[in-house]
C-alpha cells in the first residue's frame, strides 16, 4: 500500500529560482522566460518547479531574510507586460539603464534602480489608467491587509537611509498611527508606488501560476520559519514576536553546539511569543500560510523542526551555547491551516535536514508529510546514515542531489576525499560525470518525487552555485547564461533518464 500525502506518485523536479531564468532586462522575471520554462518542463513531463521564497530580499540579496513575509520582490517585474499594457509609457526601453543578458550573473544595486525607474514611470502612468483598472487595483489593496503596513514601512525605510526601523526616530520605530496618518498623507505617491508595484506582480504571477496550472506543472515554493527582525511583520506585530518596543531582541533563534559548531548558530531572529499567537487563533501564522498558497501549490517549509520545538537562545547572548528548547504548538497550528484550506492532505515539505528529534518526525508523519533527503550527505561511510538510498524507507520522500544551499554535485564530487570516492564507487557505478551519476542514484530510490537544481541537469561547478551558507557576499547572483532553447537537450535527458524510472508525466 503505498504511503499517501501530497505527493501520491513518482515524479520529477527541477530547482529553479525566478531570478535564474533567462529573458528578463537584468535576471529573470514573471515575464515570458517564466512561461518558455513552465513550457519546457511539461513538454519534456517534467511535473514540479521548485524555487526559493518569492519574497523581497535583504541587502546580500537572500530572500531567506526578508522585509515581509507577504510581499514579492519588484525584482520580478516585467517591463514588456507593463509596456504592453499601458501601464507605463517609454519611448525607449534603453533609457532604463544596463542590461546584462550575456552575464551569469546580475548586480543588485542596478536591480533596485531599475525598480526606482519603473516605479516612478507607473505612478507617472496612474492618472491615465481606466476607472475599471483603478478599482481593481484598490479592491485588491484593501484584500491583502499586509500590504499597507509593507509599503508604508519601505518608504520609511528609504527616508531614514535603509536604517533598522529601532534605529528610526521614535515616532516611527513605536509605530505611532496618529503620526503616521499624517506623515503617510505627504507621502501619499511614494506608498502608492510601492503598493502599485506588488498588485503587479500579483496580477504577474498570477498569470504564470494560471500557465503553470493548464499545463499541469505544480510550484513548490519556499517559507522560512523564522522572518527578518528587521521586517514589516515585526514592526506591525511587535507582540508577538520576543523583542522589545524598542527593538531590542527579548530571545532570540539559533541552534545548539554541534559536531558542526562548538558554540552553536546564532541566528539573530526574534522567536515567537507563542502564547499571544494562541490568543489571537493564530490569525498571523494563518494569514501568512493563505498568503503562500495564493502564490504556490506546494509549500517546502524550512525548518519545520521549529513547529515541534526550538531553540532560544537570550536576545543578549553572544553565543547558542546557553539556549534551551521550548515546545512549539505545531500541530495546534497545522490543524487550523489544514481547516482554512479543507484538503486532505496538506500541501507542505517538510524540511526535517539534520538532527531530528522524535517529536519533529511524529509531528511529520501526523500529518503525513513528505520530508526531505539529500545525496551529498549520504556518503559519510556510516552505515547508518539516513540519506543513504538504501535506508530511504517508503514512499513519503522528495529526494535532491542537493539543494541552493550546497555544492554543486560536480564540486561536491572534486572536493570529496579519495576514501569516500573509492567507497563510492565500490557501492555505485560512477562515471565521469558524477552529477548525472547522483542524478540516476536519485531517481533509483522509492522516494515520489525527486527533484535536482538546474546546476546539477547541466553539470555546473560552484561557479554558478547559489549560496554559500556562512556568507554574505556574491550569493544569490546566479543567471543562465544561455537560452532555454540552448539547454533544452538536457531537459529532455533528465526527462528521458527519470521517464526509465516512471518518473515522467508522459
Amino acid at each position: 500500500m503505498p504511503n499517501e500525502s501530497i505527493i501520491a506518485r513518482k515524479s520529477l523536479g527541477v530547482l529553479m529560482h525566478p531570478t535564474c531564468i533567462p529573458g528578463g532586462r537584468l535576471c529573470g522575471t514573471f515575464g515570458k522566460g517564466a512561461k518558455e520554462w513552465v513550457k519546457k518542463l511539461h513538454k519534456h513531463g517534467i511535473e514540479y518547479w521548485q524555487f526559493l521564497p518569492l519574497t523581497p530580499t535583504d541587502s546580500t540579496g537572500s530572500p531567506y531574510s526578508s522585509p515581509s513575509s507577504f510581499a514579492l520582490n519588484p525584482w520580478f517585474l516585467d517591463i514588456d507586460d507593463l509596456i504592453e499594457k499601458g501601464f507605463i509609457f517609454i519611448s525607449n526601453k534603453e533609457n532604463l539603464g544596463p542590461t546584462n543578458q550575456n552575464k551569469d550573473h546580475f548586480d543588485f544595486d542596478i536591480a533596485d534602480d531599475l525598480t526606482k525607474k519603473l516605479g516612478l514611470l507607473l505612478l507617472q502612468g496612474w492618472s491615465s489608467q481606466s476607472e475599471e483598472r483603478k478599482i481593481n487595483f484598490n479592491k485588491w489593496v484593501s484584500r491583502h491587509s499586509w500590504v499597507e503596513d509593507y509599503a508604508t514601512f519601505v518608504v520609511i525605510r528609504e527616508e531614514f537611509n535603509m536604517l533598522p526601523w529601532w534605529e528610526w526616530p521614535q515616532e516611527f520605530k513605536i509605530k505611532n498611527k496618529k503620526f503616521l496618518k499624517s506623515w503617510t498623507k505627504k507621502k501619499s505617491e511614494e506608498i502608492l508606488i510601492k503598493k502599485l508595484i506588488q498588485w503587479h506582480l500579483d496580477e504577474q504571477w498570477g498569470v504564470i501560476k494560471n500557465f503553470a496550472k493548464s499545463r499541469n506543472i505544480k510550484l513548490i515554493g519556499d517559507l522560512p520559519f523564522y522572518v527578518s527582525r528587521d521586517s514589516a511583520d515585526v514592526w506591525s506585530n511587535k507582540s508577538l514576536f520576543s523583542i522589545f518596543k524598542n527593538g531590542d531582541l527579548i530571545f532570540q533563534s539559533g541552534v545548539p553546539p554541534d559536531y558542526f559548531s562548538s558554540t552553536g548558530q546564532l541566528w539573530g531572529t526574534p522567536t515567537y511569543f507563542w502564547s499571544k499567537h494562541k490568543r489571537t487563533n493564530f490569525n498571523w501564522w494563518r494569514k501568512r500560510f493563505q498568503r503562500q498558497f495564493e502564490l504556490i501549490d506546494i509549500l517546502r517549509f524550512d525548518h519545520f523542526r521549529g513547529l515541534a520545538g526550538y531553540w532560544r537562545v537570550n536576545g543578549s547572548s553572544k553565543t547558542a551555547i546557553l539556549g534551551k528548547w521550548i515546545n512549539s504548538p505545531g500541530k495546534t497550528l497545522l490543524n487550523k491551516v489544514k481547516k482554512d484550506l479543507g484538503c486532505k492532505y496538506l500541501p507542505i515539505i517538510a524540511e526535517d535536514l539534520g538532527v531530528i528529534t522524535p517529536d519533529v518526525e511524529k509531528l511529520r508523519k501526523n500529518f503525513e508529510l513528505p520530508g526531505m533527503k539529500i545525496l551529498q550527505f549520504a556518503f559519510d561511510g556510516n552505515e547508518d546514515n539516513p540519506y543513504l538510498p538504501k535506508n530511504i524507507q517508503g514512499e513519503n520522500w522528495v529526494v535532491y542531489t542537493g539543494t541552493h544551499d550546497n555544492s554543486t554535485s560536480v564540486s561536491w564530487w572534486k572536493c570529496l576525499d579519495y576514501e569516500s570516492k573509492k567507497r563510492i564507487k565500490d557501492e555505485y557505478k560512477f562515471s565521469e560525470n558524477a552529477s548525472w551519476d547522483l542524478i540516476e542514484i536519485g531517481m533509483r530510490t522509492n522516494a515520489n518525487l525527486f527533484i535536482a537544481p538546474l546546476q546539477d541537469i547541466l553539470s555546473l561547478d560552484d561557479s554558478s552555485r547559489l549560496n554559500k551558507p556562512g556568507t554574505t557576499t556574491n550569493n544569490w547572483k546566479w543567471k543562465l547564461n544561455s537560452s532555454l532553447e540552448e539547454i533544452e537537450d538536457y531537459i529532455r535527458m533528465f526527462s528521458e533518464l527519470g521517464n526509465n524510472f516512471g518518473r515522467n508525466l508522459k
